[in-house]
């Protein structure tokens, strides 16, 4: 088959078929008992891409974000742990990106210098004893100040190396959050960002780093009246003026900047319909959002909460448009859960590129993929591991009965390694994964080590 015929036979793929999903690379893998080096440190891939191939990164290069600090006024240690990284609109072939802890956003610029190394100085002054008892009488002689005698004076040559990534922070925004960062987000204008902590969503400049405004503060007079409080924000895609930010109630706000500077009402709300029946202790805690991601093109939002992954159309606020579950077998295990601190635990989700499927981890190392376009009953459980389908169990689908609005994909089954809750590893988790934006390719964070996958 000629380079012509593969062209199109890869045009004629249709999206909507289920993907089969293979390991490409990993990055920070060790060996047992090997040990591995925490911290805050940032590590960039660059990708090699060819035609009718998946993408293959390669190392590029690594920096430190954070080091830890201390708070005086407060006695307060503050971690280098790294909460939030953005990508940031490139410029000039340079790469810009935000890193925040709990305390401090920073803005990065990496670039790719040339190094340049000074050469051919003078001699060593403990060798110039030779050299000035030399026969050769075109070299003049110095004398310095010690004593010493230098045959000859040459002026220092400067020669180019090969280019190399330099990574020198912009700006440092600080003392501007009294609660822990949880979300960062960039602007679809190119020139702010929010932060997010529990209580307070501030606006920034990203030229400016000494000022910051409060645009929702969800911190009463009293705070034994504190009910709820920020879990996630983000920015909408393409309207600068538009943002979503989560509550750990399970409710998720859509704000428009455009009403008031300070906003303390929301344009829409989107929350689940309470279901029938009596509630448990549990009921709450399990509700709380943990990620929000909005698809590409704006109209869909994308939620996680502890047990499932949700869809949700900001034109329609009476409900999600499906409902995924992705670990549906715990729920006879929350009481253990919440003993070992596990339930409080905080999963990200990513959406594809062209809005088609969804993404979000568990518990054992191990992720899931559904597909949520209308009709879609795609549902893949994979392992962050060199072989990603060796835990990869069929899961049957079964319709909502929250009407016909809803739909739920990927109950699991009661038996087997995904469907045995007694099978899982609560100690090694998948909190954080990306989709690339372009292409059906996957990013997983998993213990000390980043696995790619693509289909």
């Amino acid at each position: 088959m000629n380079g012509d015929d593969e062209e199109m036979v890869a045009a004629s793929v249709d999206p909507y078929l289920p993907l089969e999903w293979r390991f490409s690379q990993v990055f920070g893998e060790r060996s047992a008992g090997e040990e591995s080096s925490g911290g805050a440190r940032r590590f960039l891939e660059e990708t090699d891409h060819h035609p009718l191939r998946h993408q293959e990164f390669r190392y590029k290069t690594e920096f430190q974000s954070h080091d830890p600090e201390f708070d005086y006024l407060k006695s307060l240690e503050i971690e280098e742990k790294i909460n939030k990284i953005r990508w940031c609109q490139t410029a000039n072939g340079a790469l810009f990106l935000l890193s925040t802890n709990d305390k401090t956003i920073k803005y990065w610029k990496v670039q790719d210098k040339k190094m340049k190394k000074v050469c051919e100085v003078n001699s060593d002054p403990s060798k110039t004893g030779a050299l000035a008892s030399s026969s050769n009488p075109s070299i003049t002689t110095a004398c310095l100040g010690n004593g010493g005698v230098i045959s000859s004076l040459r002026f220092p040559v400067v020669t180019s190396h090969e280019s190399s990534p330099v990574a020198r922070c912009r700006r440092v925004y600080s003392h501007a959050h009294d609660y822990h960062i949880n979300s960062i987000s960039n602007n679809s204008d190119g020139e702010t960002f929010i932060s997010a902590d529990d209580l307070r969503i501030n606006l920034w400049n990203l030229e400016i780093s000494n000022q910051s405004f409060n645009i929702v503060d969800v911190k009463p007079e009293k705070m034994e009246d504190l009910s709820e409080v920020i879990t996630s924000a983000e920015f909408h895609p393409t309207h600068c003026n538009m943002l979503a930010y989560s509550s750990s109630k399970g409710s998720i706000r859509l704000l428009d900047l455009r009403q008031s500077a300070l906003c303390d009402s929301h344009s829409k709300l989107f929350e689940e319909p309470e279901a029938a029946g009596p509630k448990s202790f549990f009921t709450e805690i399990i509700a709380s959002v943990s990620d929000i991601k909005f698809a590409k093109e704006g109209r869909y939002l994308l939620s996680r909460d502890y047990m499932t992954l949700k869809l949700w159309d900001i034109n329609m606020d009476s409900g999600p448009v499906s409902t995924f579950q992705v670990h549906e077998y715990l729920k006879p295990k929350l009481c253990d859960l919440y003993e070992n601190d596990s339930i409080f635990d905080k999963f990200e989700c990513c959406i594809s590129g062209n809005g088609l499927r969804a993404a979000t981890g568990s518990y054992s190392n191990m992720f899931r993929v559904f597909g949520v376009s209308p009709g879609s009953t795609e549902s893949a459980t994979l392992e962050a591991s060199r072989n990603p389908m060796r835990r990869h169990v069929p899961v049957p689908s079964r319709p909502s009965r929250l009407g016909s609005i809803a739909r739920v994909v990927g109950s699991e089954s009661a038996g087997g390694v995904d469907g045995s809750s007694n099978a899982l590893d609560y100690k090694t988790k998948l909190l954080h994964l990306a989709w690339h934006p372009n292409e059906n390719s996957i990013a997983c964070a998993a213990g000390n080590s980043l696995y790619m996958y693509y289909a």
